[in-house]
């Protein structure tokens, strides 16, 4: 049975139990680094060269990056969605039931990013943070790609679903999978 605790910015909905706090809030801060560090390089790739450049940023630096976070902390880094890009990335059937509850969360809320702290079936802690489509994401993400921005994608990504997102939508979820319990 899943134990699961949902959590928002400022409210935690279900009590954590108290050795669970301390690794909630490495977890927060690995998904913050590791949003912080992206999209700090797929900015400046976009200043730089502009979108076709930043997919490939984003295809090679995204999962060094949380690797790199991972690396040292006995945890998982990484992204997932409902839709997703890179079929790496692909949620777990748990992952999809918290990304459907941070669906409906935004919609009532959009000022809440909301998370969750769950044990999943096999064992392992999973924290889950919402990653809300920004309009800088738009490029890539939105309903209106551009044609050689398309082909970029299609190149990198031939089997993509990540684009005909709206500001404000869930475009996915930060992931850390801790695997020592």
């Amino acid at each position: 049975m899943i134990r699961l605790v949902l959590l928002t910015m400022l409210v935690i909905t279900v009590p954590a139990l108290a050795d669970d706090q301390q690794r909630i809030e490495q977890s927060r801060q690995l998904s913050m680094q590791l949003g912080k560090q992206l999209s700090a390089e797929l900015m400046a790739a976009m200043k730089a060269e502009g979108p076709v450049h930043a997919i490939s940023v984003c295809n090679e630096r995204a999962p060094e990056i949380a690797q790199s976070l991972g690396a040292n902390s006995n945890a998982i880094v990484g992204r997932t969605a409902l839709r997703v890009r890179n079929p790496n990335n692909a949620p777990l059937g748990e992952h999809k039931a918290v990304m459907d509850y941070f669906k409906q969360r935004i919609a009532q809320d959009p000022n809440v990013v909301p998370e969750a702290w769950f044990t999943s079936s096999n064992g392992e802690q999973h924290y889950m943070r919402a990653i809300v489509m920004q309009p800088q994401c738009a490029a890539c993400h939105g309903a209106n790609v551009k044609p050689e921005v398309q082909q970029a994608i299609r190149a990198k990504y031939p089997d993509d679903q990540a684009t005909g997102f709206e500001v404000g939508e869930l475009r996915g979820s930060f992931l850390i999978r801790w695997l020592d319990k």
